[in-house]
């Protein structure tokens, strides 16, 4: 029998978040600031309580500081960030200020409300910067050396990756994001993904189970799991794929669905949207906007909504005025 070589299907190989990689190269870049030794391996602590080892590629020395630096490894996920070279720089602060997080050639910095950080910061979400401050503490205790750090991360060529990216809209500059919330990338594959979600469902009916929950991510997940006090095996790992898991159970009901997801996610479920991905479709903030009006929202609100930068700073904006802009959306969701 001839024929060109067939490659046996196999799991998509789970990847490393930039979060990952940067408190990898800190915390090799601490220790080599402290010791004057790089170690060619570094372990650190992942938000869900696992533990990751990383090597180190490059490392060096100034007067001051250490950089030391990893290579972005994205799995099979299709991310512009596979490959890129995710260095740390630290040096010694001052007494009592903690872990400053500095952006270096290559990471963004903030310069628009509504994203998780204020403007004027670098562009170094909230989880990887508790994931980096806990790595330079666990090395402070082994050590015994300072806490007080100045942690500059750079990516080099990242100004450039980030044109690809949605930073540009968003109002970060100068480079990319520094990411994640488990410390893992899981690879996107429509249709693993959505067989996937047949499968839970599935185990779901069989099971007997009257109320099944389709989260978008990890956080909803736990929101929804807490709300309800539903079993792992109600929990549908949805992902973007609002249409895929609704269109199955149309088919395959049972009693009671919930869908959870952040603000942004569930306005687009509202304006019609079955993909959630960002590729397939973007938050309307004029529909947004509208919807908040016929719900009676305050014409400021309104207003605000229209030339609002994303989804969040108009639930931010709607909390302050005290107008439940939440239950709008999932309404609209629903």
């Amino acid at each position: 029998m001839t024929g060109s070589a067939v490659t046996p299907n196999r799991p998509l190989k789970r990847g490393w978040t930039t979060g990952s990689c940067a408190t990898a190269a800190a915390r090799a870049a601490y220790e080599l600031l402290i010791t004057r030794h790089c170690p060619a391996m570094v372990e650190i602590a992942l938000p869900g309580g696992r533990r990751a080892s990383f090597a180190v590629a490059m490392h060096e020395t100034a007067n001051a500081s250490a950089t030391a630096a990893v290579i972005k490894d994205a799995g099979d996920d299709p991310d512009v960030t596979h490959g890129a070279l995710i260095k740390a720089t630290v040096q010694r602060g001052a007494d009592g200020t903690g872990v400053i997080f500095r952006a270096g050639p290559g990471v963004g910095t903030v310069t628009r409300p509504g994203l998780p950080l204020p403007p004027g910061e670098p562009a170094i979400n909230p989880v990887p910067r508790e994931m980096i401050a806990t790595a330079i503490s666990e090395s402070a205790v082994a050590l015994d050396g300072p806490r007080d750090v100045v942690v500059t991360i750079s990516i080099p060529g990242g100004e450039e990756l980030a044109k690809k990216t949605l930073n540009p809209r968003l109002g970060i500059v100068g480079g990319l994001s520094i990411l994640g919330t488990t410390g893992i990338v899981v690879p996107f594959s429509c249709a693993a993904w959505i067989h996937s979600i047949y499968r839970g469902i599935d185990v779901a009916r069989a099971s007997g189970l009257p109320h099944v929950a389709g989260a978008t991510g990890s956080t909803s997940e736990k929101a929804v799991q807490q709300l309800y006090a539903l079993p792992e095996a109600a929990l549908i790992d949805m992902g973007d794929f609002a249409g895929g898991m609704l269109k199955y159970l149309r088919r395959h009901p049972v009693a009671r669905v919930t869908v959870a997801g952040g603000f942004a996610k569930m306005t687009k479920l509202g304006q019609g949207l079955l993909d959630l991905h960002s590729r397939a479709g973007e938050v309307d903030l004029s529909w947004l906007a509208d919807a908040l009006r016929e719900a009676g929202a305050p014409d400021a609100l309104v207003t605000a909504a229209r030339g609002a930068n994303t989804a969040l700073q108009v639930l931010q904006d709607a909390d302050r005025a005290g107008f439940p802009a939440g239950q709008v959306v999932a309404d609209a969701a629903w």
